[in-house]
């Protein structure tokens, strides 16, 4: 399938609020506080919703494959914004963005997000990053096993939670071959006290000097040495619902490891960006990104990119 079109696997949910502009207002980051039954969850409304999508695809993009998470000439995005969101029919500029761009994009709703019900919503209940990337790799796999994606030419990435996500799926996996981490997480004890969601911190977690190995354990930053996937961390520097401070640990930690990695902070910018020429900017280098390392095109800097 290597002369196929590449397929990204877009990962976009909103970890906590903002879903760019438009979801400014409102905190998408919100999960079920009593949560108490972890047991593994019928899909088959999922996989009916999954085969629908990709029967969809395949007649609308005979001519491609269908690959991956989100990052390539196909894109899975996953939008479940909170993630306690869902992707649904409506329309996704993002997504379109990459469509235009001859990539595939494929929106999983992973376990955690909405629309399957509460005990759905509750399952990743301070377990973040474990039943979400069973199921985004489940996806990808089923996504691969009926020929609509390549497994050669594979890509991640989101924001917010979806750049948590992100995080999760390249300490665990070497498969993609680009990931764009956006305004996400990666040492939660970092956060403790500095961003705006302690209430939720104690209660999911409990305070930190009680259990310290939670945040710990959830880190992906404590398993930063397996990435080796070229990785392009963004953020905006006032951010104070995933403060710009884990995108710079992460960072520094690829640097350090001497990982293929760029660091891009957008100054005056929160959660979900307002200036049209960041906007711009930041599309674009979705683009370039990803079409260096998927595709083999360009150099991953936008044109005229001033970016070292």
């Amino acid at each position: 399938m290597t002369n196929d079109p590449v397929l990204a696997v877009a990962i976009r949910a909103a970890h906590r609020a903002a879903s760019v502009i438009l979801d400014a207002a409102r905190d998408l980051r919100r999960r079920p506080s009593h949560a108490k039954d972890h047991g593994d969850i019928a899909t088959d409304a999922q996989a009916e919703a999954e085969n629908a999508i990709i029967a969809t695809l395949r007649a609308a993009f005979p001519d491609q494959a269908i690959v991956g998470a989100e990052a390539g000439e196909i894109v899975s995005q996953i939008r479940a914004g909170g993630p306690v969101s869902q992707t649904d029919a409506s329309f996704d500029f993002t997504a379109q963005l990459f469509a235009a761009n001859g990539y595939v994009v494929l929106q999983p709703n992973y376990r955690g997000s909405a629309g399957y019900g509460q005990k759905f919503s509750a399952e990743i209940y301070a377990d973040w990053g474990n039943k979400e990337y069973i199921d985004l790799m489940t996806f990808l796999d089923a996504a691969i096993a009926r020929g609509i994606a390549d497994p050669d030419r594979l890509g991640v990435g989101g924001w917010s939670y979806g750049g948590i996500m992100t995080n999760y799926c390249i300490v665990n996996t070497t498969r993609f071959k680009a990931a764009i981490s956006g305004a996400s997480e990666v040492l939660y004890i970092a956060n403790y006290g500095h961003d705006h969601y302690q209430r939720q911190f104690n209660l999911e977690f409990g305070p930190p000097w009680k259990n310290r190995e939670t945040y710990e354990r959830l880190s992906p930053f404590n398993s930063v040495e397996k990435i080796v996937t070229p990785t392009l961390i963004m953020g905006g520097d006032i951010d104070w619902n995933v403060p710009i401070i884990n995108s710079e640990q992460l960072y520094q930690a690829l640097k350090v490891l001497g990982r293929t990695t760029e660091l891009v902070v957008y100054p005056g910018e929160y959660h979900g960006f307002t200036k049209p020429t960041h906007l711009k900017d930041r599309y674009e280098r979705y683009l370039a990104w990803y079409a260096k390392y998927l595709k083999g095109e360009g150099t991953g800097e936008p044109a005229g990119s001033k970016a070292e």
